[in-house]
């Protein structure tokens, strides 16, 4: 059986960050490939920077390329809104029988997970394997035995910060992977 981790999130823009945490996660643990999930709208986020979801979705096809560990899903697209990462995991393990899907996220999601929607049935069915953030210690369910904590790289870098740099005019070409850089620069995305 496969092992698919879902990596999800607005990805408003992906950035260096974000594929080099991917490529952590698929060669230091049992995973044989990432999906990257385009979310719609996270129902903790304000969605007034939010890029159309195509255009974030073509922005992380172009940083990926044909890179054979990563895929993009639009799944998120197709349900109903907001987006709860239950309903995704619920839908994916419906529709592919042939995956088992590990969640992904951050230190921080994971001391925020009891807010979530049916959190426990995540914790019931999922394993999650969680990176560090500063400034989190993941709580109460840091030693879950669904949750397997990672020591990945701390990467300083996010898209709230390069949409910043953007709008006060500043350079942001080497935060980016290459071709999603020049297709945001091409669209003129998040500027003033």
């Amino acid at each position: 059986m496969k092992k698919i981790g879902i990596y999800s999130g607005s990805f408003n823009p992906i950035h260096h960050g974000h594929v080099m945490l991917a490529n952590y996660l698929v060669e230091f643990s049992d995973l044989d490939e990432l999906w990257f999930v385009v979310s719609p709208q996270n129902p903790l986020k304000q969605k007034a920077d939010l890029l159309e979801d195509k255009e974030r979705l073509k922005m992380v096809k172009l940083a990926i390329g044909d890179d054979p560990r990563f895929h993009v899903n639009d799944i998120e697209m197709h349900l109903s809104l907001p987006s709860y990462t239950i309903n995704t995991l619920t839908a994916l393990s419906e529709q592919h029988h042939e995956c088992q899907f590990v969640f992904i996220c951050g230190m921080d999601s994971l001391q925020n997970l009891p807010q979530w929607r049916e959190y426990q049935k995540i914790l019931d069915n999922y394993k999650l394997l969680v990176f560090p953030r500063e400034g989190y210690d993941g709580g109460e369910l840091r030693n879950h035995p669904s949750v397997t904590i990672l020591k990945t790289p701390i990467i300083e870098v996010s898209s709230t910060f390069i949409r910043d740099c953007i709008r006060q005019g500043l350079d942001v070409r080497h935060f980016m992977p290459e071709k999603a850089f020049k297709y945001l620069e091409k669209k003129g995305f998040y500027k003033a």
